[in-house]
């Protein structure tokens, strides 16, 4: 049934008749009736009583009144849902990244994208390592991936978010078992006699060279930032992270730079073509947010 032939419908029965209908939505009186006639047809009933000089709804008229109303009312309320989200007033955007980035950069752009739009909700999705994100974007199970950028993503958009300067992170209960005490900076050499707690899903360029051959020196395979910060705290190994999650989330540990210096280009990652309105404001603050990101003094 077309859905021209119920607003006609109803059309009439506001309006007591065909010919201020016709007015009212601007079609002809002929027009109008023989539409009525054609949904009289289809459903095989008459609608209304045209004995009297004025249209009067016969029983199978009343019944489907009250269906066609509903119908309107439907149509109308799926009509705003789909304007709500065009005007980001409703609606979800998937997003995937892995432990790497959990919390840097993750938290500072979720924050921001709730800040602006507080009625879209941000799902964060947990993959392993890059692989993970690139399958998570092409599969659709995901809109946006926040990535390290060293990595190839074929046929994919990339787009930077900031550089990460990836310092050592370890507790002054390692330090001291070693032979040589730690002093800052760190030669990047030395990571391949230490023992770590990484995660070895992080298959970065940069994080592949720091290992020594065959990961020997890996102690612990570990996906969990907050796992792996309490295993560092408690002396079972150092790990590698942003100088920012160093400072502001592991207590009791001493961050060293690196000779020479360690950085990691991270941003966001989505497939060509159009966006949701959800994903598109998402990468508009990811975009944002690159272009203020200025080290704080006490990153510098």
């Amino acid at each position: 049934m077309d859905l021209h032939f119920v607003t006609y419908f109803v059309a009439v029965v506001d309006h007591g008749g065909i010919t201020k209908a016709a007015q009212a939505l601007y079609i002809s009186q002929p027009s109008l009736s023989q539409a009525i006639r054609t949904l009289e047809r289809r459903l095989g009933a008459t609608l209304f009583d045209r004995t009297g000089r004025r249209l009067v709804l016969t029983d199978a008229g009343r019944t489907f009144d009250l269906a066609a109303r509903r119908i309107l009312a439907d149509v109308e309320r799926a009509k705003a849902k789909v304007t709500a989200v065009r005007e980001l007033e409703f609606g979800r955007v998937d997003v995937v990244s892995y432990s790497a980035f959990s919390i840097d950069p993750m938290v500072e752009l979720v924050r921001r994208f709730r800040a602006n739009f507080p009625k879209i909700v941000v799902r964060v999705l947990d993959t392993y390592g890059p692989a993970g994100v690139d399958n998570a974007l092409r599969r659709g199970s995901a809109e946006v991936g926040v990535t390290d950028l060293s990595i190839g993503y074929e046929g994919l958009v990339t787009a930077p978010i900031a550089a990460q300067e990836l310092v050592l992170a370890t507790h002054a209960s390692l330090s001291g078992r070693l032979a040589t005490p730690l002093a800052d900076p760190v030669p990047r050499t030395l990571l391949h006699s230490l023992p770590l707690v990484v995660d070895l899903g992080d298959q970065s360029n940069q994080f592949r060279g720091l290992l020594s051959e065959g990961a020997e020196n890996v102690v612990v395979d570990c996906v969990h930032p907050v796992t792996t910060w309490e295993l560092v705290r408690r002396g079972i190994g150092a790990t590698v992270v942003p100088r920012r999650v160093a400072q502001q989330q592991m207590t009791d540990v001493c961050a060293f730079s690196f000779d020479p210096p360690l950085t990691r280009d991270v941003g966001i990652v989505y497939r060509s073509g159009e966006q949701s309105p959800a994903a598109a404001a998402f990468i508009a603050t990811a975009a944002e947010m690159a272009t203020s990101a200025v080290p704080s003094k006490e990153e510098e």
